[in-house]
């Protein structure tokens, strides 16, 4: 009976704890929302959604380590308990990453590290 409840105690823990940002899906963006933003915009706005996504998947991933900690130590996800756990806005940050993707995608843009550059600018070869 015993090892019952404390299997019981484990798999509550454990399912309450942070996913990894590798195991979170990504939101459902529609691509639209990016769509009237010419080639060099979505560049820039895929850079700092990028960005963005890097700094989130630290915090989750942090969140992650801190409920692993804590369910070892007292049997409670710590991180999650004090709302460390970033996982929704992982979701929409990598759905907005997609997004962008597929917006450069259907205009036939290059990539932010082939942008061309702007008119006048002085190119190094």
């Amino acid at each position: 009976m015993n090892k019952l409840i404390f299997s019981a105690v484990v798999l509550v823990a454990l399912g309450g704890c942070a996913k990894r940002p590798s195991a979170i899906v990504p939101a459902d963006i529609p691509m639209a929302a990016y769509t009237n933003l010419s080639c060099e915009q979505l560049a820039q706005e895929q850079i700092k959604e990028q960005t963005g996504l890097a700094a989130l998947s630290k915090a989750q991933n942090d969140a992650a380590n801190g409920d692993a900690f804590g369910v070892f130590l007292i049997g409670i996800p710590v991180g999650s308990a004090v709302g460390a756990d970033k996982e929704g806005d992982v979701a929409v940050s990598k759905g907005k990453v997609q997004a962008i993707q597929s917006a450069m995608m259907s205009k036939g843009c290059n990539s932010p590290a082939a942008i061309q550059p702007a008119a006048g600018a002085q190119v190094k070869k």
